[in-house]
């Protein structure tokens, strides 16, 4: 490679690695529930959850509710049961209790498919936003977590600050091509060789041209 900004053979290499490593939780999910439904509450317990964690808690909770009408009939405490032990397990129970009164009152149930909407919702951000509408509704979007932000500011591909602003700048950046699986490969990669302390350099294929932004140590 010359040049980290060669998108097609970045994303060849990420593609590759990805292949040799299990896709992340709510990926994993779309495959089975293909719903909006699933991806949104899938989505929100997997926020500050282990991928295996969430994957066992949404699994749990969907034996129980396959819809957002069942959901509904769920007690909070009901809910905060079948989804433990991910993290804040009561207060994501409370947030579904909620995104069920708000959408079944004003939206005959169904869930939005509008980033703008669906951030309107109780606990459900931009990174949430984006994979509803990725998996859920087969639209462009961005998904930013804490994996793709550090990796696009440290192999240069944009220089922010937070997850919103590497959104916006990776739109900019990236063609519309890339933009739906750069989540799933950026989490696989940054779990096995992008690593957040001491990353694999050694092994990585983009070491070459990568800027290396932050990083102290490496291996």
């Amino acid at each position: 490679m010359t040049s980290i900004f060669d998108f097609q053979e970045v994303n060849s290499i990420l593609n590759e690695a990805y292949k040799k490593n299990n896709a992340p939780s709510v990926t994993l999910i779309s495959a089975l529930k293909k719903t909006p439904y699933h991806i949104l509450i899938s989505t929100l317990i997997s926020l500050r959850t282990k991928d295996q964690v969430t994957l066992e808690a949404s699994m749990r909770l969907f034996e129980k509710a396959d819809s957002i009408e069942e959901l509904a009939k769920l007690s909070e405490n009901e809910i905060a049961q079948l989804i433990y032990p991910c993290g804040f397990y009561k207060t994501k129970a409370a947030r579904m209790i909620e995104i069920c009164k708000i959408l079944l009152t004003t939206n005959c149930g169904n869930i939005p498919d509008e980033i703008d909407e669906l951030v309107k919702l109780p606990g459900v951000g931009r990174k949430t936003a984006n994979l509803v509408v990725i998996l859920g509704f087969n639209k462009p979007g961005i998904c930013v977590d804490t994996h793709v932000h550090r990796i696009s500011n440290r192999i240069g591909w944009v220089k922010t600050k937070t997850p919103e602003e590497t959104e916006f700048a990776l739109r900019k950046l990236l063609p519309a091509e890339y933009w739906r699986t750069i989540n799933d490969y950026f989490v696989s990669y940054g779990q096995t060789i992008c690593t957040p302390i001491s990353p694999h350099c050694s092994v990585c294929k983009l070491n070459t041209v990568c800027h290396k932004n932050n990083v102290e140590k490496s291996r």
